[in-house]
């Protein structure tokens, strides 16, 4: 991420400085892997047998053994460095000692201390002052390249496809697997493409949908098949839009900074198609409407182009509670399933839910939303478009009679007979559901089946009257 030219702070640097002569006196091969490409925080120099509580994580110490005795404990002493975290050992020798004791050597070499040698020529504040001003080039590499990345994605922020474009430049900038995910926890864009494991992508999706279903804005670390991903969410509380998941180990503050304008633009861009997305919501609703004359005419004309066709009938017509017409998370999933399965699944805001219509033999969509969002969804009989406005009656019959979330199929409360229903609203949908085949069938043969009924049922059931009648 930074400036190939700019050595980063490590021991490899500072032995790579012709000018001070360092010799690294344990053998890279003997210690473990990356112990001399750790970064280095600071120099210092200290001749205490025990230095510890004065050092900071990650320092270079130099010393030039003043306080060593023949019998020194050289293993304890270097066990003491090494769990404060200190980088390296640098020994000044000619000064004190000739040479560097053997015990000392041994013990870095068994420690995995890197130990170096600090030429009697080279004085100490030497070593420091190179030591500085590799922090200091790399805190202005790192600070360059910020700026760069920062400028890099608001030009791609303006091509036609600016929020894919900034998340590609996002990944490309940082060199790591980026994901968009949507309201409703589905992963909606990554880079690149396959860049994480699935079973890493499913836990990710997991954390992101309990983070989502908090409803609070929130950042957090997950640890996902050995992958360090860090999730944010985008949006506004009570209204977020998705989230952005980053698999990066440990990001400094520079890369950090590039990350937090990726999420503003990227919840800038959201909440833009937030209003086409209303704009969408009240078209489709206009659809519903239409669709309750009982005349599919007008919503194929209306929304063919847009939507792709309707459902091919007979249809079943579901409806999901009241509260659900507040839930961002199920639109953007609604219109996400449409999308892909055109003349699939079509919905719309209704007046007490949101009105779902699919094929009478395709209902998993259904289903999948009960489960998903743990919603009450209350599904019709099977139906053609004619028979939609009494569809969506039994589908909110069918509804207000479960409590607890799940698919309620009309057919199930209809078969429990009219009895179970006397009492309720329930009751005279139950009625012109059991009716419905006498309906038809007088429509269709010219018959008076409906007719005779009611005379039979207004002389009491009995034969002889009604054949009077």
């Amino acid at each position: 991420m930074a400036d190939a030219a700019v050595a980063p702070p490590s021991l490899r640097a500072l032995l790579a400085r012709s000018d001070l002569r360092l010799r690294l006196v344990v053998d890279e091969a003997d210690l473990p892997a990356g112990s001399i490409d750790r970064p280095v925080r600071w120099v210092h120099s200290s001749d205490l047998i025990d230095p510890t509580p004065f050092l900071s994580e990650g320092l270079v110490l130099l010393t030039t053994g003043t306080q060593f005795d023949d019998a020194a404990d050289y293993p304890a002493y270097v066990g003491r460095l090494l769990a404060r975290g200190v980088r390296a050992l640098g020994f000044g020798t000619e000064v004190v000692r000739d040479g560097i004791p053997s015990g000392l050597t041994t013990a870095c070499l068994e420690g995995g201390m890197p130990l170096f040698e600090v030429p009697y020529r080279t004085p100490f504040i030497a070593v420091a002052r190179a030591g500085a001003e590799a922090i200091a080039a790399d805190a202005y590499a790192r600070r360059s390249w910020s700026l760069a990345a920062q400028r890099a994605v608001s030009l791609a922020a303006l091509r036609p496809d600016g929020l894919s474009a900034t998340l590609a430049e996002l990944s490309r900038q940082l060199g790591c697997w980026v994901g968009l995910f949507d309201a409703a926890g589905a992963l909606r864009t990554e880079y690149p493409r396959g860049g994480l494991e699935a079973g890493a992508v499913e836990a990710v999706t997991g954390e992101v949908i309990a983070m989502l279903r908090r409803g609070t804005r929130a950042a957090s670390p997950l640890r996902a098949e050995g992958v360090s991903v860090t999730l944010q969410t985008l949006g506004r509380g009570g209204h977020l839009r998705g989230a952005l998941a980053i698999a990066a180990d440990d990001l400094d503050h520079e890369a950090r900074s590039v990350v937090t304008a990726v999420v503003a633009m990227a919840a800038l861009a959201l909440e833009q198609q937030d209003g086409l997305g209303r704009a969408i919501g009240t078209f489709r609703a206009g659809l519903i409407q239409s669709l309750c004359t009982d005349d599919p005419a007008l919503a194929r004309r209306a929304g063919r182009d847009l939507f792709g066709p309707l459902p091919a009938a007979p249809v079943v017509v579901a409806l999901t509670p009241p509260a659900s017409l507040r839930s961002t998370a199920l639109t953007e999933w609604l219109e996400v399933r449409a999308q892909e399965g055109r003349g699939e699944l079509f919905f719309g805001r209704g007046d007490d839910g949101i009105v779902l219509v699919v094929p009478a033999g395709a209902r998993a969509p259904l289903d999948e939303i009960a489960e998903r969002f743990e919603l009450v969804v209350g599904c019709s009989a099977p139906t053609a478009y004619d028979g939609f406005s009494n569809a969506l009656t039994q589908a909110r019959t069918a509804r207000d009679r479960l409590s607890t979330p799940g698919v309620a199929d009309f057919t199930d409360t209809a078969r429990a007979g009219l009895l179970a229903a006397l009492g309720s609203e329930a009751a005279r949908t139950v009625a012109l559901g059991a009716l419905t085949p006498l309906r038809t069938h007088d429509a269709a043969q010219g018959s008076a089946l409906l007719d005779t009924l009611d005379a039979w049922l207004a002389h009491d059931c009995s034969h002889e009257g009604t054949a009077q009648a």
